[in-house]
């Protein structure tokens, strides 16, 4: 009787180790499902946003150009930029191995963000000693007031895909898209208190605001502060 319990307990014993290992195999299966899902996620998000990005760079600096509007089109730049952005976040996710790619996709980032703070500075140093000052542009109006609703819900979805995958690159591509949200209301009060009251000095101060805010953004993103 005796010999029958010991001969039992060792195929108990390996039932329980099997279990475990089951069990540890299919939470590595799920994981990875989950892994592939949000990544999956996060190529459609970069998709839709250079898709708008390509539209609003081309509208804002258009329209910057035909006004003389150095915030328009600065906001034009930053929509290029953020199409760099998405595209270097895209360029992560093609690889088989994203993490590898992540600190390249960052300093692309950054060194983006960078180019366009010098470029809008410039001009609206320029613009306030005395260039030409900016007209009324109604299709600017537009493209900011657009920009107001689309770029939060970008951002949001971006950001938290972005998190729940621990990818620094991803949250940081959504605070370039959560900028552009900013500036797109810095851009439509400046636009709409020179259009209306002739300040035409708001103008260039929206470019400065603008520059400013890349700055930041690409400080972050050159050290990797956007996760999570």
């Amino acid at each position: 009787m005796c010999d029958d319990e010991q001969r039992q307990r060792p195929a108990r014993v390996d039932e329980a180790d099997c279990g475990d290992r089951c069990c540890a195999r299919t939470e590595t299966v799920i994981a990875d499902a989950r892994r592939r899902s949000l990544q999956r996620r996060v190529r459609w998000l970069v998709g839709a946003t250079i898709s708008y990005n390509v539209i609003e760079a081309v509208v804002a600096i258009s329209a910057g150009a035909a006004a003389s509007s150095t915030a328009l089109i600065g906001f034009g730049l930053d929509s290029v930029i953020e199409v760099a952005s998405a595209a270097a976040v895209a360029w992560q996710f093609a690889g088989s191995d994203p993490e590898a790619r992540e600190r390249t996709a960052l300093k692309v980032i950054a060194v983006s963000f960078f180019a366009l703070a010098l470029y809008v500075t410039v001009e609206s140093v320029r613009s306030l000693l005395g260039a030409e000052a900016a007209d009324h542009s109604t299709a600017g109006i537009v493209v900011a007031s657009l920009s107001l609703l689309i770029m939060p819900l970008l951002s949001y979805a971006q950001r938290r895909a972005g998190r729940e995958l621990g990818s620094a690159s991803a949250v940081a591509d959504s605070k370039q898209t959560l900028l552009c949200t900013y500036l797109s209301g810095v851009l439509l009060l400046g636009l709409v208190l020179n259009s209306f009251l002739g300040w035409w000095w708001a103008d260039p101060l929206v470019g400065l605001v603008i520059a400013a805010a890349a700055v930041n953004e690409g400080r972050q993103a050159w050290r990797g502060e956007h996760c999570c």
